[in-house]
């Protein structure tokens, strides 16, 4: 883009420009609004999946679906004011099910004492990020296993766009899904309907195949219209600030805790460097510069969640899919935050995009982020080998705490092994200790 152009793109989008720099990634108003509708469409379901899963805990449905417009919404917001990075933020998939379904359903711990460990996590990740050690453990994680994280995250996304597509389900084992099911046929068609205006370049593909192939789902009885648009919010009374701090002071739930922590400290590092690398948005060392924005603002998150009544709130790896769709500043995540807003409000329409619509977005945003892996150095095999398995057990482990995790175990190990270890800085050998408690208590 030409200095003349920029100026003039400038003095078009006036404050906007200014907040959030858009000449300077080379993007612009409405392919960051455009950006953010889709990254809300690839995640719209954590509105009601989110609340069906808590319901385990004995959490009232409608009063969580609030709190998750709520959440979302704000800390959305903030990612996109404060940080101006394209990131979503949501309660987290992994850890409610921990929440619910292991702690409390298995009789471990009342939901509010549930909710005070996630307290606890929350206001260790706001201090480790005050201090610098989240940014510190970043940096010292070798470039070999942040580039990697890109090609995990993608076949994490693709993973996730199977089994909503209905392709593929977890029996035990991954197992091939029934592919003559109208919601599987109807992912079918929303992938070749993708792909095609992905392969013509069509601005906004993403967001035009959601929804057309949505339309195309309502005659296949896959796409529900709801029988109401507008619902008034029910009080979040019941389980905002009940949770019980002084009740989770137990030694016997520091494991508990710790796999909230590490879990989400390492799902956060992954999304936040996939994403960012699929942005264009990484240094050359593989870092996101001002890392400790986002991540200062996801563990605010999960503190003020806990506060609200819900589990760990964290980036989504969703955000690919505004990225994808040119999101590249904080209007991005703004314009997803204000439709979270609206969802107090809206909730009905939530449930009108099916997942099926948005399954085949996914797993075509997987294919577009494995080129990260052309960065790892496959002629070396000390730095291949923790790529590979940081890739390998993030995509067949459907966790990408577990895939980094393993992944710096391995790094160690292998340039230990290889009689390279004064390629290892200090800070990897102090980071194995809690890496093994926290797979030890898997």
């Amino acid at each position: 883009m030409s200095i003349a152009a920029r100026k003039a793109l400038t003095q078009r989008q006036g404050w906007l420009e200014r907040l959030f720099h858009l000449s300077e990634y080379d993007t612009d108003v409405r392919t960051e609004i455009s950006a953010g509708i889709t990254t809300f469409m690839t995640m719209a379901y954590v509105m009601i999946v989110h609340p069906s899963i808590m319901a385990a805990a004995g959490m009232p449905v409608a009063e969580m679906a609030v709190v998750t417009a709520i959440t979302s919404g704000l800390f959305t917001l903030m990612m996109g004011l404060y940080a101006n990075r394209p990131f979503a933020l949501a309660p987290a998939m992994g850890s409610n099910v921990f929440f619910a379904s292991t702690l409390v359903a298995g009789g471990i711990a009342t939901w509010q004492q549930a909710l005070g460990m996630v307290f606890i996590s929350g206001m260790t990740f706001v201090a480790l990020t005050v201090l610098g050690f989240r940014e510190m453990i970043v940096k010292t994680i070798p470039k070999c296993i942040k580039v990697s994280i890109g090609a995990a995250l993608g076949l994490f996304i693709a993973q996730l766009g199977m089994k909503n597509a209905g392709w593929m389900v977890a029996q035990g084992s991954l197992a091939i899904g029934d592919l003559t099911t109208p919601g599987a046929i109807l992912a079918m068609i929303g992938f070749v309907i993708i792909a095609v205006m992905m392969s013509r370049g069509v601005k906004g593909a993403l967001l035009w195949g959601i929804l057309l192939t949505s339309a195309i789902g309502i005659p296949m009885g896959v796409t529900q219209l709801p029988t109401k648009i507008i619902s008034l919010p029910p009080s979040i009374a019941p389980i905002a600030f009940k949770l019980d701090i002084l009740g989770t002071l137990k030694l016997s739930f520091v494991p508990a805790m710790f796999i909230f922590f590490t879990g989400d400290f390492f799902s956060t590092l992954g999304t936040v460097l996939g994403v960012g690398g699929k942005a264009g948005l990484l240094d050359e060392n593989g870092d996101l510069p001002g890392i400790e924005k986002p991540f200062l603002v996801d563990a605010l998150g999960t503190v003020v969640g806990a506060l609200l009544g819900t589990s760990t709130v964290t980036t989504y790896v969703e955000s690919a899919a505004g990225v994808e769709a040119g999101g590249r500043t904080g209007l991005t995540a703004v314009t997803t935050a204000v439709i979270f807003f609206l969802m107090l409000f809206l909730t009905p329409i939530a449930t009108i995009i099916p997942s099926e619509a948005t399954a085949p977005a996914l797993v075509l945003i997987g294919l577009l982020m494995l080129p990260a892996i052309k960065e790892v150095d496959f002629g070396d095999f000390t730095e291949a080998l923790p790529a590979f398995v940081t890739i390998l057990f993030t995509a067949f482990t459907f966790n990408l705490a577990n895939g980094i995790s393993l992944g710096v175990l391995t790094y160690v190990v292998i340039k230990v092994a290889s009689g390279r270890r004064h390629e290892v800085p200090l800070g990897m050998y102090i980071l194995c200790l809690p890496l093994l408690y926290y797979l030890a208590t898997l």
